[in-house]
């Protein structure tokens, strides 16, 4: 019996193996196959409602939450690692790049903030002041909607404020730290918790919201709706009858009815993190291989401007 027990263990450890191996070199026939045949799942960008069309949207909406895509981005990580080991200044490359990429996006949408504290202020008066039901924005063609939609509307500022600089306010050091041990350990030491903290926490948190995320977008903007649990074949046979439904729902009758921008956010947002989760693990390997003298190299942070550095992260 006992026997048995570690037979089927091994033999279960040796099946992982297998299916992970398999995953992997097949990464590399599946990113070749979708590079030359990008009309089999990019056809929907220029939707013309053939039923090809209407089969690249469903192969699209597989794809983007398959295992064959998770493998895609699996092991092209390891071979971006590889290299990045044995070219160092091309892993700091890596770094600057999605480090930078991180500060242009955070901080160009920043000024969404901007943008609802002025849309408030202008609500108020209307509202207060003016006694309108209504505003009208936009020159020739206006978008001219009740006040109660431009209210909503809010919320998606809010929205892209989170979204859009979640990583520029990670590589600025905004985030809120609860630290018990950290402070006190070695250089080397709090780069290991960094590459764990990646690795164990970041990149899967992404991963799970991605997947939860994707199918969530999606059934909010096609009918049949498309289910995580399907097959690739069976979603193709579900694009026969497919056609758009985008959502257009307020939570009241006047309301913001753009609810599936969310959607999209939530899918932005995923991304964004799991790019950053590689840029914080790049960077924090680099600096434990390179020592306390490398901390911070590079890095593009955010100044009020000389004579100001007491004030900063005080605000």
């Amino acid at each position: 019996m006992q026997d048995d027990m570690s037979i089927s263990f091994f033999g279960a450890i040796g099946g992982f193996l297998w299916w992970l191996a398999s995953n992997v070199f097949g990464a590399f026939y599946n990113i070749g196959y979708a590079v030359t045949h990008p009309e089999l799942w990019l056809d929907w960008l220029t939707w013309a409602g053939t039923p090809e069309d209407k089969a690249s949207v469903m192969r699209f909406v597989y794809y983007g939450g398959s295992v064959e895509f998770f493998f895609v981005v699996f092991t092209t990580l390891l071979v971006l690692t590889g290299l990045g080991i044995y070219y160092r200044g091309f892993m700091w490359a890596m770094v600057r790049g999605l480090e930078g990429f991180a500060n242009t996006l955070g901080r160009f949408f920043a000024w969404a903030g901007l943008l609802m504290v002025l849309q408030q202020i202008i609500i108020v008066f209307m509202q207060r002041v003016f006694a309108r039901p209504d505003m009208s924005f936009g020159l020739g063609i206006a978008l001219e909607k009740d006040i109660s939609w431009f209210a909503e509307e809010l919320k998606l500022y809010n929205a892209l404020v989170v979204c859009f600089c979640v990583t520029y306010t990670f590589v600025q050091g905004g985030h809120v730290r609860v630290d018990l041990i950290y402070a006190g350990i070695s250089h080397r030491a709090k780069r290991v918790v960094d590459m764990v903290g990646a690795l164990i926490f970041m990149m899967p948190m992404a991963v799970i919201t991605w997947m939860y995320g994707w199918y969530f977008l999606w059934r909010h903007l096609i009918v049949p709706k498309p289910s995580a649990s399907d097959q690739l074949d069976r979603l193709v046979m579900k694009a026969r009858a497919l056609r758009w439904n985008v959502e257009t729902i307020g939570f009241s009758p006047n309301g913001f009815n753009g609810y599936f921008l969310f959607k999209i956010l939530l899918v932005a947002f995923a991304g964004l993190v799991f790019l950053h989760a590689v840029a914080f693990f790049y960077r924090s390997l680099l600096e434990y291989i390179e020592g306390e003298e490398s901390e911070g190299k590079y890095l593009d942070k955010d100044t009020l401007g000389e004579g100001e550095e007491a004030y900063e992260g005080a605000h």
